[in-house]
């Protein structure tokens, strides 16, 4: 007869087996999921994007372009080669010179021009409060300064994403718009996550007359309408965008209360708490170490699908004047001015709308990692 024990591996005297954590074997699932990943991924860029994009734009969001209004998107450079020419005597005709001759060498205009007076030496001005011309300078002036050659650089810009309505670079804000919707729908959601998740938790697990009094709280903050809040909002807190979703946070945490309420009356009455409870662990600690971190699969999959309401929820108080002000934007403003342009100027609702698009894809599918991997059911 075979000896079992000569083919298993003995363990040594005194070593430990080492277990997993439910955060180590969260990640370890979490790890599994393609989707969950590359959504985390993405995710990761657009909060690089939102924090170094504007910074690392060659243009501001908040210059404007006037020779540049709703140019399309493009890789090449404005103005085209075949555009300058006419540029520079359409804006050679206000300094009421004859142009003599123009060209093009390069990056360098080149202007022989002559008037029947003497001329001006200040006209220059006008060449160098065009967006396409810089450094202006007159290089030849003849003795009875009735004719002068002129040369300026030719200002190369590209826009990548094209101009809005206004003539500001659209890429770049599409940057600083992203910046601003993750913002507000972090601090808004930090703040319904905090004070939802301890008031329901609460509420479930205490019971009675704690749990009456404290739902009926909820159901009287139901009743505000949102519009109003809003507009008392602004009169308070004024124009500042931070404070103003710190506190809209704080009307949005009721939803997450009644989810975790529910929850938690779920799990109040499993094995685990009466053991907890039967070795005289503080209702603290069962809230903190077994209720909470039960509640974090519905928890997490609620906040992905807040983020994208509080976002929506900003563009609509923007519409109504009471959000983010120009010059500042974001998304729902992007695609909003994208929507009033579609026809004239189709990709400033195009690429708003892919932005957001994917930021609202990526929380979904890492919502949907997460659940999975933070589900003990699933164990």
């Amino acid at each position: 007869m075979t000896d079992i024990a000569t083919n298993t591996p003995e363990l040594a005297a005194g070593t430990a087996v080492k277990g997993r954590s439910l955060w180590a074997t969260a990640l370890m699932r979490l790890r599994r999921n393609k989707a969950a990943m590359v959504s985390l991924l993405i995710l990761i860029l657009y909060i690089f994007a939102g924090i170094s994009g504007p910074m690392l734009s060659p243009h501001h969001y908040a210059t404007v372009y006037p020779e540049y209004v709703r140019v399309p998107a493009s890789l090449e450079a404005y103005p085209r080669a075949e555009e300058i020419i006419p540029q520079a005597e359409s804006v050679l005709t206000r300094t009421r010179l004859q142009i003599d001759a123009i060209e093009v060498n390069g990056n360098t205009l080149h202007v022989e021009a002559s008037s029947e007076r003497e001329i001006d030496p200040r006209m220059t001005r006008y060449l160098e409060r065009s967006d396409i011309f810089s450094n202006v300078r007159i290089v030849e002036t003849s003795g009875d300064s009735r004719s002068v050659v002129m040369e300026a650089d030719v200002e190369r810009l590209r826009f990548l994403f094209g101009t809005d309505a206004n003539g500001r670079d659209l890429l770049a804000r599409i940057l600083v718009s992203i910046r601003i919707s993750l913002m507000i729908g972090a601090l808004a959601t930090g703040v319904a996550l905090i004070i939802g998740v301890a008031w329901g938790a609460t509420a479930g697990f205490l019971g009675g007359r704690v749990d009456n009094v404290m739902m009926r709280v909820v159901d009287v903050l139901y009743a505000l309408p949102f519009t109003f809040f809003a507009i008392l909002l602004v009169v308070f807190f004024g124009r500042n965008v931070v404070l103003m979703f710190v506190a809209v946070g704080a009307v949005e945490w009721l939803d997450m209360a009644r989810i975790v309420r529910g929850q938690t009356i779920s799990l109040r009455r499993r094995e685990f708490v009466q053991a907890a409870e039967a070795l005289g662990v503080s209702s603290g600690g069962i809230l903190r170490r077994h209720i909470i971190p039960n509640t974090l699969g519905p928890v997490i999959i609620y906040m992905t699908l807040l983020i994208p309401k509080v976002i929506l929820l900003e563009s609509f108080l923007s519409f109504l004047g009471l959000g983010v002000q120009e010059p500042l934007t974001s998304l729902g403003v992007l695609i909003s001015e994208g929507a009033r342009n579609m026809r004239s100027a189709p990709y400033m609702l195009i690429y708003p709308s892919i932005a957001l698009t994917l930021l609202l894809f990526s929380l979904n599918f890492l919502g949907d990692g997460l659940r999975d991997a933070l589900d003990p059911r699933d164990r």
